[in-house]
This record gives structure tokens, C-alpha cells and sequence, in this order.
């Protein structure tokens, strides 16, 4: 901080006076450019990052004079760890330094908020690299994502980084959006619990969460990229904002708008999303940053603002605080529009104040904040490692086992283009195949054992490719298929590639017309099975494909979607048995003929009928997971036959492990409405807990439900709780339920809101 002295009046720098007495201090003494500086962003490394994204180079240029740039103050710092693979003592002292620079050069000097993407594990050189958000849905375990959120928010708080760009609540609507992997799922409340668990994680370690992309990004139309979303308001409010509403309540510090425009309103100009829903109903006191470059696309791309000055008013007017990544129209544009009274100076204190109290309550603006890093920054340590391995062994999916798994004592056939590639366990926002990429003569920098590597420690191998992700020759088609002739069980590990913008088949900006895998895949795969030999498909993949002209044919699927650096030895270890499968698909896979978008939570018109030839009917449903050990389910019941309708029920499931090594279920409880004032869809996920069992053992699931539940948005456009009768469908997938507990809500209808019961109790007991 300056050595200037602390007088009475300067209330802003008393540590010990209330937030809102220093932040009201503080921007009464700002001049109009030192206010804007604190809504700005820095890209410093932009030059060296590559092309990550269409028109980066456009809107960020980086800057030529830091010095004169910050001498204002800034608000933000970009991505100092993830532009360029850099050593992360060299990261943090290059951090620390700039952070120097910015309080000498500054009248108040106020430091910067560093941010750093997270998704899948902080997005730096020589960070663990965990398994994908997909990965994280199909544990069903929110503690065990809390537990990965907080390593991960350790590691960045080491390094002086102070918020994270993620988690990603978007649901996935639609499969062909290449954005997919990045979601969590298909189902709200999955999401939301998934998602509330890791912003608890990040949160506790000190790290601002950022909720990702508020909101209805993932319905674009036709699953493109940035398209236009056309979505009623009550699919908006009970599918698109609940897992929003989760994690802002767990205590997510920041927002980031979407991107799309949601009937004809591009979320960054949108006033009723960003401040009335947001600020005035769900009561968010945090900041709202804008996604990358998405206040100058109100110009560019959806044109509705008339230059870079309009843009900034609308974003800032609609509830934006900060532009990300670097300064745009939050720089002159905006400065002039204050000059020339275009811009109402009250929209500027606004975001100022949201921006100082979050720099407060960081700790920034104290009188002993240093920015000198932690003296630990090994950021692949062993810990870090285990946890990364034990999250992918908890989410592998065996879709479908004829008995040929666990693999024992087979010679074996491993091909297909995903077998023998690191990459191929990493989703597009994993520092390796977002930033390292566009440095090749680097080192990947995080060990990563492939398939092929982790069954060779078992088994009797031989390999062949067949063909690359996209494209490939004849030669090596038959080249596999010899190779298949040598062996008993052939494991076929097929998928995408993960990338940004058309560098893959899966990620930002790599959306597909059909859900056929890529390339020749699905020719290897069929010539494979043209052997006669059983084979075993792994699927590793950001988006379920369709698999329904081989899926009678083979003799095993697993998906581990990209299940991060120790997902090898994890898939190994699942294949040949030391790890009995626990996950369970967080997104069902299409069934032949599917139409997309598609998703299980449809009324009962969205599902087969006799008025279409089109059957939506998925080949694998979400919930679905097998087991070498499936629990035995001895009972399900009801304590009671009536619900009040602001009140309890609950719901005992005994499950019972008959088998001799340990095993795990997941029980479901999923919500049917028989009659509601709208369609609704004929079963939608209310609760879900994974339970463990080891061999022998009989354990009772007691769940809690509220009736808040069973809330929905009615014709009048608010969610309100209803009188009358319900089913809870009590099972083991969407499709697969075991008991059906019928039960009548009793009392009044109930208005509710963003206050209500989200979540019910579990608890388990011998």
C-alpha cells in the first residue's frame, strides 16, 4: 500500500470500519478516471496466448504502456497463470511484482483482483488436471466435489490468484452443443447440488466462485455457439436458474453473464436478468463480470448498440461491473460518455462500490496486504493426485457388461485413436489443450498415463491405432483389424478430441449437426465387430454419441467422459476390476432415431408417442450406471400418506450388498405430477445419494424431502407449491424405478420463491 499516513478522515483505510462507511469514503475521493480504471480488466499477456477465440485480437490488444494504463488504478488482472505455459514460482513472483507496480503507480493504490480459469482444475502450467464437470455429475457426490473445489482453491490462493471462473451451471439441453462437456448435466437439480458443492469447496479456501453463464446459454438454438435462444419463461425459471439460485446460496461472491440473447435481449443488456432477478429477487450483493469481450459484441455481433460508448452504458445499466478481459468500451468510450453526461455517473458508483467491497473484504485495501506468494507452490503434488484419481474412478460409467468385464487373464486388443493420447482425458478448458496447445516444444507439464499405458501393467497387449480422432486411411482400418484376430477381448477407446473454436471435436465453438462419432470411428468400430471378437467400447468423450447400430453387438461400454490426468490408471483399474463402477450418467445417451434437443425431463408429448414417428427414447437414460456387485434393494417406503404443503416427508430405502466385494448405489428419487396446471415433465430428479456398501453389509437411506420439492412455475409466472396428489418414483435411473410411493399434498397452495427448500436431508444408518 502507499506510505502515505492515515488520518481520521480517511475512513477508507481503517481496517476496522465498516465495509460500506470505507467503500463510501473511498469513491467519494475518486475521480472519474480512476473510478472506471477499477471496472477494467488487463489482458498483459494477450500477445502470447494464441488464437484462443474468434475476434480476441480485435477487441483485446495488449497494452503498450502499463505504467500509463494503471496509473489510475486497475480493476482486474487476466489470466496471468493461464496465457503462456509459465513455471508457478515464476507466475507468482511475476504476479507479485505486478501487483507492485499497480499500487506505486496509483493514487490509492489499490491492487487488482487476479482471476484464473478452473474448471477442471486451475487452468496453469504444471496443475493437476481433474476430471471434467461431467465427470463430476456422474459421481453423484457433492461432498467429494467440495473436497476437489477446495484443493483446487488452495493452489490458486498459493499463487495470489483471487477468483475463479467457474463453476459452469449451464444444463445441458442440447447434446450437439460443443460446450457440453463443460456442464455438469442434463438435470437441474443435479447440477445445482453438484454445482453448489463446488463453489463451497472454492469459497472456502478463499477464492471468489463465478457462476457460469447467467444464463440460458445452454439452449441455443440447434446447439451452436453464441445462437440465439428461444426458451418460454417457465422452462427459464424451473430448468435454467435453480442450480443459480443453489450456488448462489452456498455463497458464490460473483456472476458472469452468458452470452446468448435470450428472445431477442443479449444477457449483458439485460436489466430484469442482472439486476431484478439477480440483485432485487435473489438479494446477490457480489460482482457481475462480463464474459470475455461480451460488452463489445453488444456492437459487433447482436447490434444492439450503436458503438462502443452504448455498449458500455447498456452492460453497465443492465448490472455488469467489470469488463473482462481487458479494457474496451470500459476505457474512453465510457469516460467520454460521463464527460459528455451519456452515462449516468450513479451506474459508474454503482458497479465502483460492488467492485471496493469485494476488494475489501479480499483483504486488499488492509494496511498489511502483501502480495508476496506462499512459499509451497508444488501444484501436482501427491494429494492433489489422489483426489484427482479417486473423483475419475467414482465417475466411470459402465453402461452395458455381458459378463466379458472384468477383464481377467485376456490377451488383449487395445486400439482406436484415444487410446494411447494424454489428451484425451482432458476437456477444452484444461491448461494443457486450452493455453499449451499453441506452445508445442513445451512439455505438457503434468504426468498422464494412457489407457493403453495403465492396461500394459496388466495385461498381454497389442495395439493399433485404426484411425486418428478425424480422418485416417484404409491401411490403418485393417491394420486394427489384424490386431483384433490376435486377441480374446478387444478394447476399443474411441472419442473426442478437446478444443476451442474448430481445433477439436468437442469444446467453445465445436458444436456438431448429428451425435455420429467423429471421423471413422464408428467404421473402426464396425470392422472391429466384423471379427467376431468381443469387444469392450471405452468412450471417452465430451458429449454422449449415438451408439445404437453397435450397442446390441458389443460386449461392454464404459464412459469416462474426460476423466482427467489419472483417468488411465482409473479406467485400468475399473476394466480389470480392482475399482467396482459407481457412476451414473449425469446425461442419457440418444437412442436410434433420436432428435436433438432432447433431454428426460419431458411431459409426456416429449416422449414416444403414437402421433410421431420419432422415438426420443434414450439408449442409456440419466441415472443409468451398472455394477461387477449390483445392491440388492430389500424395501422402499413412506412414513406418511399425506404431505403438508409446507412440510416434511420421508422416504426410507434399505439397500443390501449380497455380493463379495464392495459395491455402491445411487438412490434416486424422482418427483411425478400427476395433474398440474402446466405440462410438466413425467419425472423429474428430486434427491440422490450414493451409498456404500461393503460386502455383507445393509444399510437404511432416509431421505427428507420438504414439499418445496415439488414446486413449479404456474400460469401466473410464479413457483408456487400445490395441494393434491403426487408419486415419488423411488429407483435407480429415470427409467428404472423400483418403487412408486403415492402421497397427497395437504393444505394450502404455497407461493414460493428464491428462499425455498432446494435440497432434502439424507441420512444413512446400519
Amino acid at each position: 500500500m502507499t506510505t502515505e499516513a492515515t488520518t481520521p478522515e480517511e475512513v477508507w483505510r481503517d481496517p476496522h470500519a465498516p465495509v460500506a462507511d470505507r467503500v463510501r469514503d473511498l469513491v467519494a475521493r475518486m475521480t472519474p478516471q480512476e473510478k472506471i480504471a477499477q471496472l477494467q480488466g488487463i489482458w498483459a499477456g494477450i500477445d502470447a496466448a494464441g488464437e484462443m477465440a474468434p475476434h480476441q485480437h480485435e477487441f483485446a490488444v495488449a497494452p503498450q504502456d502499463f505504467d500509463e494504463l494503471t496509473r489510475h488504478g486497475i480493476g482486474q488482472l487476466t489470466r496471468v497463470f493461464g496465457t503462456r505455459p509459465i513455471a508457478p514460482e515464476v507466475g507468482a513472483r511475476t504476479l507479485a511484482r505486478t501487483q507492485r507496480q499497480i499500487i506505486e503507480a496509483s493514487r490509492f493504490g489499490i491492487p487488482a483482483v487476479a482471476h484464473e480459469e478452473c474448471l477442471t482444475g486451475l487452468a496453469a502450467w504444471q496443475a493437476t488436471v481433474y476430471p471434467s464437470p461431467l465427470c463430476w455429475g456422474a459421481t453423484f457426490e457433492p461432498d467429494l466435489v467440495r473436497r476437489m473445489a477446495a484443493r483446487i482453491g488452495d493452489s490458486m490462493r498459493r499463487l495470489g490468484i483471487h477468483q475463479g471462473l467457474a463453476p459452469v451451471l449451464d444444463v445441458t439441453r442440447d447434446l450437439r452443443w460443443g460446450r457440453v462437456e463443460e456442464t455438469i448435466g442434463e438435470d437441474p437439480h443435479l447440477v445445482g447440488t453438484t454445482g453448489a458443492a463446488y463453489v463451497e469447496g472454492l469459497e472456502s479456501a478463499g477464492i471468489v466462485a463465478t457462476l457460469k453463464h447467467f444464463a440460458g446459454y445452454s439452449a441455443s438454438r440447434a446447439g451452436r455457439n453464441h445462437a440465439p435462444v428461444s426458451m418460454g419463461p417457465r422452462e427459464f425459471a424451473d430448468v435454467v436458474l435453480p442450480p443459480f439460485e443453489m450456488a448462489l446460496k452456498a455463497g458464490a461472491r460473483s456472476v458472469m453473464n452468458s452470452y446468448a440473447d435470450n428472445d431477442g435481449v443479449p444477457a449483458a443488456a439485460d436489466p430484469t436478468l442482472l439486476t431484478d432477478r439477480l440483485r432485487d429477487e435473489y438479494g446477490f450483493t457480489g460482482t457481475v463480470v462480463a464474459d470475455y469481450f461480451s460488452v463489445a459484441f453488444l456492437h459487433k455481433l447482436h447490434a444492439v448498440a450503436a458503438g462502443r460508448e452504448d455498449a458500455a452504458a447498456q452492460a453497465l445499466s443492465a448490472g455488469i461491473d467489470v469488463e473482462l478481459p481487458t479494457v474496451d468500451c470500459f476505457g474512453e468510450p465510457l469516460l467520454e460518455g460521463l464527460y459528455f453526461n451519456r452515462v449516468d455517473v450513479a451506474v459508474v458508483d454503482r458497479a465502483l462500490t460492488r467492485v471496493l467491497t469485494q476488494k475489501i473484504e479480499l483483504g486488499l485495501l488492509d494496511p498489511d496486504y502483501s502480495p508476496a506468494p506462499d512459499a509451497n507452490l508444488d501444484l501436482d503434488d501427491a494429494e492433489s493426485r489422489d483426489l484427482a484419481r479417486e473423483v475419475a474412478e467414482r465417475s466411470i460409467v459402465l453402461l452395458h457388461n455381458d459378463g466379458v468385464l472384468p477383464l481377467a487373464g485376456r490377451r488383449l486388443a487395445v486400439l482406436g485413436p484415444r487410446a494411447d493420447e494424454p489428451g484425451a482425458m482432458m476437456g477444452c478448458y484444461s491448461f494443457p489443450l486450452h493455453v499449451g496447445v499453441h506452445h508445442p516444444d513445451v512439455e505438457m507439464g503434468v504426468e498422464v498415463t494412457t489407457v493403453l499405458e495403465a492396461l500394459r501393467e496388466d495385461h498381454d497387449v497389442v495395439f493399433a491405432r485404426g484411425c486418428p480422432v478425424v480422418g485416417g486411411t484404409d491401411d490403418e482400418i485393417a491394420e486394427a483389424v489384424e490386431a483384433a484376430r490376435q486377441a480374446d477381448v478387444c478394447v476399443v477407446v474411441l472419442g473426442d478430441k478437446a478444443g476451442l473454436f474448430g481445433n477439436g471435436t468437442s469444446g467453445e465453438g465445436c458444436d456438431v449437426a448429428d451425435l455420429k462419432l467423429p471421423g471413422r470411428q464408428e467404421e473402426l468400430l464396425e470392422a472391429v465387430l466384423g471379427t467376431g471378437m468381443p469387444v469392450v467400447l471405452v468412450l471417452l468423450s465430451g458429449r454422449p454419441y449415438d451408439l445404437s447400430r453397435q450397442a446390441d453387438r458389443l460386449a461392454a461400454v464404459v464412459c469416462g467422459f474426460y476423466p482427467g490426468q489419472e483417468g488411465g490408471a482409473a479406467l485400468a483399474a475399473v476394466l480389470g476390476g480392482r475399482v467396482n463402477p459407481s457412476g451414473r450418467l449425469p446425461v442419457s445417451f440418444p437412442g436410434a432415431g433420436s432428435s436433438q434437443p432432447s433431454t428426460y425431463l419431458s411431459p409426456q408429448l416429449g416422449r414416444r408417442t403414437e402421433v410421431s414417428t420419432v422415438d426420443p427414447t434414450p439408449l442409456y437414460p440419466f441415472g443409468h450406471g451398472l455394477s461387477y456387485a449390483p445392491a440388492t434393494w430389500v424395501t422402499a417406503g413412506c412414513e406418511e400418506r399425506e404431505w403438508p404443503t409446507d412440510g416434511d416427508c420421508r422416504v426410507h430405502v434399505v439397500v443390501r450388498n449380497d455380493m463379495e466385494i464392495p459395491t455402491a448405489e445411487v438412490v434416486q428419487i424422482y418427483l411425478h405430477d400427476p395433474v398440474a396446471e402446466v405440462a410438466r415433465p413425467v419425472r423429474q430428479l428430486i434427491g440422490a445419494v450414493k451409498v456404500d456398501l461393503a460386502p455383507g453389509e445393509t444399510r437404511t437411506v432416509t431421505a427428507r424431502l420438504h414439499a418445496d420439492l415439488t414446486s413449479y412455475t404456474g400460469r401466473a409466472g410464479h413457483r408456487q407449491v400445490d395441494p393434491g396428489d403426487v408419486e415419488l418414483h423411488v429407483g435407480t435411473s429415470s427409467a428404472n424405478i423400483h418403487t412408486a410411493l403415492k402421497l397427497t399434498l395437504t393444505g394450502p397452495a404455497r407461493r414460493v420463491g428464491f428462499g425455498r427448500t432446494t435440497t432434502p436431508e439424507f441420512t444413512t444408518s446400519p
